[in-house]
């Protein structure tokens, strides 16, 4: 619920700085596009959901201006998925919201508490624990 908190701070800032169609889901999506872009095949098998669930989304972001579609410069058969500068400053904005309400989280325990918290999350939190095929996890991929 902590964190549910935090992403919902987070998006209520976004919309606020022009995103309000931004859904957490998009940060899992934007990741697995990379700075290099992708392919909507990679990018199901990378979010572990079909190509066709997959196509449905990059056809959602494109239409709210995130990532654009485009020939890969290597390989002409394949459509290559980028992050617009919409996209980038998507994610830009959302990093220093998070930041700014995990200062707000330090505020509120202290730095020493919320460091010994973090500590013992990781703690408890298996290694291998943050993968990107959860989607469900965060509603609808779309």
């Amino acid at each position: 619920m902590a964190f549910r908190t935090i992403i919902d701070e987070v998006h209520e800032e976004l919309a606020r700085h022009g995103h309000p169609d931004a859904r957490p889901m998009h940060g899992f999506v934007f990741q697995a596009i990379g700075p290099h872009g992708t392919t909507a095949a990679e990018l199901g098998r990378t979010l572990g959901v079909s190509k066709q669930a997959a196509g449905k989304t990059i056809a959602n972001l494109e239409e709210l201006g995130y990532v654009s579609i485009g020939q890969d410069p290597h390989d002409a058969r394949r459509k290559l998925v980028r992050l617009t500068h919409r996209g980038y400053d998507l994610l830009a904005l959302s990093a220093r919201e998070f930041d700014k309400a995990r200062a707000r989280r330090a505020t509120a325990l202290g730095p020493e508490r919320l460091r010994a918290l973090d500590e013992d999350l990781r703690r408890i939190t298996p290694d291998d624990f943050f993968r990107l095929d959860f989607p469900g996890w965060f509603g609808s991929a779309s």
